[in-house]
Protein backbone atom coordinates (compact mmCIF):
# COMPACT_ATOMS: atom_id res chain seq x y z
CA UNK A 1 0.00 0.00 0.00
CA UNK A 2 1.82 2.88 -1.27
CA UNK A 3 1.59 6.44 0.83
CA UNK A 4 -0.81 8.22 -1.46
CA UNK A 5 -3.14 4.95 -0.99
CA UNK A 6 -3.55 4.80 2.86
CA UNK A 7 -6.19 2.89 4.48
CA UNK A 8 -9.37 4.67 5.85
CA UNK A 9 -10.94 4.15 9.64
CA UNK A 10 -13.29 5.62 11.06
CA UNK A 11 -12.54 6.32 14.96
CA UNK A 12 -15.45 7.31 17.24
CA UNK A 13 -15.12 8.63 20.99
CA UNK A 14 -17.90 8.91 23.44
CA UNK A 15 -17.86 9.23 27.20
CA UNK A 16 -19.58 11.63 29.87
CA UNK A 17 -19.33 16.00 29.03
CA UNK A 18 -15.63 16.93 29.88
CA UNK A 19 -14.05 13.45 30.30
CA UNK A 20 -11.24 14.56 27.88
CA UNK A 21 -12.63 13.19 24.77
CA UNK A 22 -11.61 16.31 22.93
CA UNK A 23 -8.68 16.78 24.31
CA UNK A 24 -7.26 13.92 23.76
CA UNK A 25 -7.78 14.11 20.12
CA UNK A 26 -6.43 17.42 19.80
CA UNK A 27 -3.54 16.42 21.48
CA UNK A 28 -3.06 13.13 19.08
CA UNK A 29 -4.25 14.94 16.21
CA UNK A 30 -2.91 18.28 16.33
CA UNK A 31 0.04 17.95 18.70
CA UNK A 32 -1.38 20.50 20.76
CA UNK A 33 -3.74 20.77 24.22
CA UNK A 34 -7.05 22.95 24.33
CA UNK A 35 -6.48 25.96 25.98
CA UNK A 36 -10.10 26.26 26.95
CA UNK A 37 -12.72 24.08 27.52
CA UNK A 38 -15.64 24.17 25.17
CA UNK A 39 -18.65 21.97 25.22
CA UNK A 40 -18.21 19.67 21.74
CA UNK A 41 -21.30 19.67 19.52
CA UNK A 42 -20.00 17.66 16.76
CA UNK A 43 -16.05 17.99 15.67
CA UNK A 44 -14.04 16.16 13.23
CA UNK A 45 -10.38 15.55 12.93
CA UNK A 46 -8.04 13.97 10.66
CA UNK A 47 -4.85 12.04 11.14
CA UNK A 48 -2.93 10.05 9.50
CA UNK A 49 -0.57 7.07 11.12
CA UNK A 50 2.04 4.53 10.07
CA UNK A 51 1.12 0.80 11.83
CA UNK A 52 3.76 -2.48 10.92
CA UNK A 53 4.74 0.18 7.99
CA UNK A 54 1.56 0.48 6.48
CA UNK A 55 -0.47 4.22 6.15
CA UNK A 56 -3.49 4.54 7.84
CA UNK A 57 -5.55 8.03 7.94
CA UNK A 58 -7.84 7.87 10.89
CA UNK A 59 -11.14 10.21 10.51
CA UNK A 60 -11.47 10.72 13.95
CA UNK A 61 -15.22 11.82 15.32
CA UNK A 62 -15.85 13.61 18.58
CA UNK A 63 -19.31 13.77 19.89
CA UNK A 64 -21.10 15.54 22.91
CA UNK A 65 -21.44 13.19 25.97
CA UNK A 66 -24.18 16.46 27.49
CA UNK A 67 -27.71 14.88 27.56
CA UNK A 68 -29.36 17.79 25.83
CA UNK A 69 -27.33 16.02 22.26
CA UNK A 70 -28.45 12.96 22.74
CA UNK A 71 -30.55 13.21 20.03
CA UNK A 72 -27.83 14.10 17.64
CA UNK A 73 -24.85 11.37 19.12
CA UNK A 74 -26.52 8.43 16.79
CA UNK A 75 -25.57 10.33 13.54
CA UNK A 76 -21.95 9.88 14.00
CA UNK A 77 -21.56 6.43 14.71
CA UNK A 78 -22.62 5.78 10.90
CA UNK A 79 -20.04 3.54 9.66
CA UNK A 80 -17.84 3.24 12.10
CA UNK A 81 -14.85 1.21 12.60
CA UNK A 82 -14.27 1.97 15.89
CA UNK A 83 -15.33 3.25 19.01
CA UNK A 84 -13.53 4.81 22.03
CA UNK A 85 -15.68 4.94 25.25
CA UNK A 86 -14.04 7.59 27.39
CA UNK A 87 -13.81 8.87 31.33
CA UNK A 88 -11.95 10.76 33.67
CA UNK A 89 -10.00 9.07 36.27
CA UNK A 90 -10.79 11.89 38.80
CA UNK A 91 -14.15 11.27 37.80
CA UNK A 92 -15.84 7.71 39.32
CA UNK A 93 -19.22 8.38 38.14
CA UNK A 94 -17.96 8.81 34.40
CA UNK A 95 -16.27 5.22 34.72
CA UNK A 96 -19.57 3.72 36.24
CA UNK A 97 -21.77 5.46 33.46
CA UNK A 98 -19.65 3.38 30.76
CA UNK A 99 -21.48 0.34 32.06
CA UNK A 100 -25.23 1.71 32.92
CA UNK A 101 -25.30 4.81 29.65
CA UNK A 102 -22.41 4.53 27.17
CA UNK A 103 -21.58 0.14 26.42
CA UNK A 104 -25.71 0.17 25.69
CA UNK A 105 -26.24 3.02 23.55
CA UNK A 106 -22.77 1.67 21.58
CA UNK A 107 -23.59 -1.66 21.02
CA UNK A 108 -27.56 -1.05 20.71
CA UNK A 109 -26.40 1.64 17.57
CA UNK A 110 -23.61 -0.04 15.73
CA UNK A 111 -24.32 -4.06 17.01
CA UNK A 112 -21.93 -7.03 19.43
CA UNK A 113 -18.59 -7.11 17.19
CA UNK A 114 -17.57 -3.34 16.80
CA UNK A 115 -14.45 -2.82 18.31
CA UNK A 116 -14.49 -0.80 21.70
CA UNK A 117 -11.22 0.68 23.68
CA UNK A 118 -11.76 1.91 27.09
CA UNK A 119 -9.89 4.96 27.49
CA UNK A 120 -9.22 6.66 31.08
CA UNK A 121 -8.22 10.28 30.52
CA UNK A 122 -6.46 12.70 32.81
CA UNK A 123 -4.00 10.29 33.98
CA UNK A 124 -1.99 13.37 35.36
CA UNK A 125 -4.29 14.05 38.09
CA UNK A 126 -4.32 10.63 39.66
CA UNK A 127 -1.82 11.17 42.97
CA UNK A 128 1.18 9.07 42.47
CA UNK A 129 1.71 5.78 44.45
CA UNK A 130 1.71 5.96 48.44
CA UNK A 131 0.05 9.30 48.14
CA UNK A 132 -2.89 10.58 50.16
CA UNK A 133 -6.11 10.15 48.38
CA UNK A 134 -9.42 10.29 49.77
CA UNK A 135 -11.14 6.86 49.06
CA UNK A 136 -12.83 6.69 45.72
CA UNK A 137 -11.83 9.98 44.78
CA UNK A 138 -9.95 8.58 41.75
CA UNK A 139 -10.21 5.06 39.53
CA UNK A 140 -8.14 2.78 39.75
CA UNK A 141 -6.20 1.08 37.04
CA UNK A 142 -7.14 -2.33 38.62
CA UNK A 143 -10.98 -1.12 38.79
CA UNK A 144 -11.15 0.34 35.31
CA UNK A 145 -9.45 -3.26 33.85
CA UNK A 146 -12.32 -4.93 35.37
CA UNK A 147 -14.92 -2.17 33.86
CA UNK A 148 -13.17 -3.17 30.26
CA UNK A 149 -13.14 -6.74 31.12
CA UNK A 150 -16.80 -7.08 31.55
CA UNK A 151 -17.93 -4.66 28.65
CA UNK A 152 -15.79 -6.91 26.32
CA UNK A 153 -13.36 -4.07 25.24
CA UNK A 154 -10.69 -4.95 23.06
CA UNK A 155 -8.20 -2.78 25.29
CA UNK A 156 -7.87 -0.62 28.04
CA UNK A 157 -5.71 2.56 28.00
CA UNK A 158 -4.61 5.40 30.35
CA UNK A 159 -3.40 8.90 28.97
CA UNK A 160 -2.58 12.31 29.77
CA UNK A 161 -3.44 14.95 26.68
CA UNK A 162 -2.03 17.37 29.03
CA UNK A 163 1.56 15.54 29.23
CA UNK A 164 0.65 14.00 25.79
CA UNK A 165 1.53 10.41 27.58
CA UNK A 166 -0.07 7.74 26.58
CA UNK A 167 -1.96 9.15 23.78
CA UNK A 168 -0.04 7.43 20.40
CA UNK A 169 -0.40 4.32 22.81
CA UNK A 170 -4.24 4.71 22.41
CA UNK A 171 -5.10 5.34 18.67
CA UNK A 172 -2.36 2.40 17.85
CA UNK A 173 -4.38 0.23 19.76
CA UNK A 174 -8.17 1.27 18.23
CA UNK A 175 -6.12 1.33 14.74
CA UNK A 176 -5.57 -2.69 15.49
CA UNK A 177 -8.81 -3.21 16.80
CA UNK A 178 -10.09 -1.74 13.72
CA UNK A 179 -7.53 -3.71 11.24
CA UNK A 180 -9.31 -7.31 13.14
CA UNK A 181 -12.58 -6.08 12.69
CA UNK A 182 -11.57 -5.73 8.89
CA UNK A 183 -9.74 -9.14 8.63
CA UNK A 184 -13.34 -10.81 10.20
CA UNK A 185 -11.52 -11.22 13.47
CA UNK A 186 -13.65 -11.37 16.46
CA UNK A 187 -13.63 -7.61 18.21
CA UNK A 188 -13.39 -9.12 21.90
CA UNK A 189 -9.29 -11.13 21.82
CA UNK A 190 -7.02 -10.74 24.36
CA UNK A 191 -4.29 -8.83 23.69
CA UNK A 192 -0.97 -10.33 25.60
CA UNK A 193 0.82 -10.40 22.22
CA UNK A 194 0.49 -6.82 20.28
CA UNK A 195 2.83 -5.36 17.89
CA UNK A 196 3.83 -1.83 18.17
CA UNK A 197 3.15 1.19 15.42
CA UNK A 198 4.13 4.52 15.06
CA UNK A 199 2.73 7.30 14.26
CA UNK A 200 4.92 9.61 11.83
CA UNK A 201 4.70 13.42 13.62
CA UNK A 202 2.98 16.33 11.78
CA UNK A 203 2.13 14.23 8.79
CA UNK A 204 -1.39 15.51 8.62
CA UNK A 205 -3.09 17.28 11.21
CA UNK A 206 -6.48 19.04 9.78
CA UNK A 207 -9.37 19.84 11.52
CA UNK A 208 -13.56 20.64 10.43
CA UNK A 209 -16.01 21.37 12.72
CA UNK A 210 -19.72 21.22 12.00
CA UNK A 211 -22.78 22.49 14.34
CA UNK A 212 -26.60 20.60 13.71
CA UNK A 213 -29.27 22.31 15.04
CA UNK A 214 -32.47 20.55 14.83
Amino acid sequence: MSSQNPLRRKLVIVGDGACGKTSLLCSFALGEFPKEYQPTIFENYVAEIRLDGKPVQLALWDTAGQEEYERLRPMSYSKSHVILIAFAIDTPDSLENVTVKWIEEVRSICGPTIPVILVGCKSDLRPPTGAHAPAGSFVTTADAQRVANSIGARAYKECSALKIEGVDDVFEAATRASMLMREGVPAHVPSGHERRGSRARNVEGTKSGCCVIC
